[in-house]
């Protein structure tokens, strides 16, 4: 009962660090971006850990962006591998504006022809809706020291919302704990914050039978010093105190 009641009390601190709103400054550039997600051994994208800093395959054929991304996000897909193959394809996507428009175009038409269907498919509202947010915190925007010298194209969607599609494949889905996380990194940033502590409440809920979300929970983020959230939320209650 004691571990147990220390595990809960660590994962307490780290949902209360992101409902406090760490995005500020703490958050280096934007979370869906520079925040990697943990998969473990899964599948997702090519990438190469070259000089210690994960990054894009300098070799990979941005052409295929669309194809292979579909080709990972079956329906058995977990939702954390999702967000990180999703994170991937966004970077690689401000490589090729064709790229990225057809990513976003297939995905959404997945989500619009299951509806059609008369069975609307949480999964994929899901992943049209997170790339959205992805795209949001990439694609066009210039940010100094991360950006130098990229293109600068347009957003492809840039008047979507993609908060709304997220929510919406939670209700689908029902209770998920990795979808809440997921709405949670989403709402750190941009014009959702109010929801931003519900969701973060439901992730933990989830987070002690899913030893994965915790490992993201209690992950770095990057900022000034590369503090863990746990180490980010002892500095904000000593500067409220």
């Amino acid at each position: 009962m004691k571990q147990r009641s220390a595990f809960s009390s660590r994962l307490s601190l780290v949902l209360l660090a992101v409902m406090l709103g760490i995005a500020g400054s703490a958050l280096a550039g934007p979370p869906l971006i520079c925040h990697a997600i943990s998969i473990g051994n899964a599948k997702s994208l090519p990438w190469t850990d070259g000089s210690g800093n994960p990054t894009l395959d300098p070799n990979y054929d941005v052409k295929n962006l669309a194809s292979d991304t579909l080709a990972i996000l079956t329906p058995t897909t977990p939702v954390l591998v999702r967000m990180e193959t999703l994170r991937r394809a966004t970077i690689y996507a401000r490589q090729d504006p064709h790229a990225a428009k057809e990513l976003l175009t297939r995905l959404y038409a997945r989500a619009s022809d299951s509806d059609r269907a008369g069975n609307p498919d949480a999964l994929a509202w899901f992943d049209a809706g997170y790339l959205v947010e992805c795209y949001r915190q990439w694609i066009g925007r210039d940010l100094p020291h991360m950006t130098d010298g990229m293109r600068m194209d347009p957003n492809p969607a840039a008047n979507l919302d993609g908060y709304v599609w997220v929510n919406r494949a939670i209700t689908l889905h029902g209770s998920d704990s990795e979808m809440e996380f997921a709405a949670a990194l989403i709402t750190l940033v941009g014009p959702h914050k109010n929801d931003l502590s519900g969701h973060a409440e439901r992730a933990q809920a989830g987070a002690s039978s899913d030893p994965l979300l915790a490992e993201n929970l209690s992950s770095h983020f990057i900022g000034s010093r590369g503090e863990t959230i746990a180490e980010m939320i002892s500095m904000v209650k000593t500067a409220k105190n």
